[in-house]
């Protein structure tokens, strides 16, 4: 039996870069996936080389930021795949601005995605969750969130909030056997790096004690352990940092 054998796993972000290994991943180990993204070229393509591969998969376009796209994408989920069981909230945007160059729609617009965005998609989970038992919650954050980081602060003050809420979302939610948990990777080359400067990357890859940034293939293995039985078991409002070495609690 696989790991995560007649678990249905969402996905939002799992059009590219960490959402679409995870999603890759966990097709590997038995899990029916539902990926959602805004880009449904990007959702259709991780979709059809998931079902190529035998794994039942089934893609939604949403926009994150809206409660009705994401309870209407959660429930037809649910109702086509039989339950959710996994939740992975991968997605999200990166720009770099100066403080003082950011502009109040600037800061919104990464709030409503990159921390609005996974409030909702936990929201319409759970009650899918409960259904069955229980579940597991994996918000990608950053370790950004952590530590800080120059011409980002919008995107900082969303993944510090990702953070924080996966712990108030872990107190209230364990007892009914949902388990929720945090990834903070560090750099990751994916598209969302598109968003920063490569004067940025450099500085930042010189920062690293492992003098590189990782991969989506890298990351995926902590949200396979975090969701699976027994190696996730046990791990309740906590923050993994696959991160390069930038962040060490």
């Amino acid at each position: 039996m696989k790991t995560l054998d007649n678990k249905v796993a969402v996905i939002t972000g799992g059009g590219s870069g960490i959402g679409a290994e995870i999603a890759r991943l966990f097709a590997q180990h038995g899990a029916k996936i539902a990926i959602l993204d805004r880009d449904a070229e990007a959702g259709d393509g991780v979709v059809a080389r998931l079902q190529t591969s035998g794994t039942v998969a089934i893609f939604r376009a949403v926009d994150v930021t809206s409660s009705e796209s994401m309870r209407i994408a959660f429930d037809s989920i649910a109702d086509e795949l039989g339950g959710i069981d996994i939740l992975v909230t991968a997605a999200g945007i990166l720009d770099e601005k100066p403080f003082l160059d950011m502009t109040e729609r600037d800061f919104d617009r990464t709030i409503e995605i990159d921390l609005k965005g996974v409030f909702l998609a936990g929201r319409w989970a759970v009650d899918h969750m409960k259904q069955r038992g229980g579940g597991r919650i994996i918000n990608i954050a950053s370790q950004l969130g952590i530590k800080g980081g120059t011409g980002l602060v919008h995107y900082v003050a969303a993944k510090a909030g990702v953070i924080g809420m996966t712990k108030a979302m872990a107190l209230e939610l364990a007892g009914e056997s949902i388990l929720v948990n945090a990834i903070a990777p560090g750099p990751i080359e994916t598209p969302l790096l598109n968003g920063v400067t490569e004067e940025w990357k450099k500085a930042k890859q010189k920062e690293l004690p492992l003098g590189r940034f990782g991969t989506p293939a890298e990351i995926a293995p902590t949200a396979l352990l975090l969701a699976s039985s027994p190696g996730g078991d046990i791990y309740v409002g906590q923050t993994l940092g696959p991160n390069s070495g930038d962040v060490m609690p």
